[in-house]
């Protein structure tokens, strides 16, 4: 039987709100709550959700006393979670090239992920966050921003990461995906709720040691870290669910590769 579209999105939008429903917050991560799995994926989304189980599970290494510049062994970044990432075999697939904090680049995630599922209706697209730049301390905890006052290299834009805290979009009924105000709004707009939607942030070494040699020059450094040992910290204190690599313009060439298409917010 052939289903209407006004009442198959209907469909649709009730199963985003049991999928809500039945999902919870794990523990804290440096201020941060993470989600066990996330809440908000489109019903249908099979092999989305088979990657966020797997992510899930992939370890997160963050006990490093140390870091290099250059890293040359697996185990010094997510290895696990970002080979899962690179062989997504859902579709489509989107990289977004990230680097200034202040700009609109959670909105254009949540805008791009809007029409795939809602308009070209693709529940397995998954958008990844290639970030670097100052956007990178987004991905910083409350803690590291308060010890290192991270809000001085955003160039006044903000005084805390308030792109970790949830919007007012977030209590609203997610089944109503036209609510102006809503889940899926600009009034929801934060990593958590992109996370829950799927979306996949990676963190940069280099972006991690070029802001670590930053708070060395500047005189943010309280307990006199070596370089090594500063940029281990930062690594350490990632937000939750946030998928370490290499670096940025190297791992690119990787997502292309594997077949994401690339984008860039700036």
């Amino acid at each position: 039987m052939k289903t209407a579209p006004g009442r198959r999105f209907a469909l649709m939008t009730m199963g985003l709100g049991m999928v809500a429903g039945a999902t919870g917050f794990a523990a804290l991560h440096d201020g941060v709550a993470s989600v066990a799995e996330p809440s908000l994926l489109p019903p249908g989304a099979k092999s989305l959700g088979e990657l966020t189980a797997r992510l899930s599970k992939a370890p997160r290494r963050r006990d490093f006393k140390t870091v290099p510049m250059i890293l040359n062994d697996p185990n010094q970044w997510d290895h696990a979670a970002l080979s899962e990432v690179i062989a997504y075999r859902g579709a489509p697939k989107q990289v977004w090239d990230n680097t200034g904090i202040a700009g609109p680049w959670l909105d254009v995630m949540r805008n791009s992920l809007n029409a795939q599922v809602w308009s070209f209706r693709h529940p397995d697209f998954l958008a990844v966050s290639a970030t670097h730049g100052t956007a990178h301390l987004a991905l910083f905890g409350p803690a590291m921003w308060e010890k290192y006052q991270l809000a001085k290299l955003t160039d006044g834009k903000f005084q805390s990461n308030t792109l970790v805290v949830e919007q007012r979009g977030a209590a609203a009924d997610p089944k109503d995906y036209e609510n102006p105000a809503g889940a899926f709004s600009p009034r929801d707009n934060s990593i958590p709720a992109l996370q829950r939607r799927g979306v996949v942030f990676l963190a940069c070494h280099n972006a991690i040691w070029e802001i670590a040699e930053k708070l060395i020059a500047t005189g943010m450094n309280p307990d006199q870290l070596s370089h090594n040992a500063l940029a281990a910290e930062l690594t350490n204190h990632l937000i939750a669910d946030v998928v370490v690599t290499p670096g940025m313009g190297g791992t690119l060439p990787e997502l292309q590769r594997g077949g994401f298409n690339y984008a860039n917010s700036a």
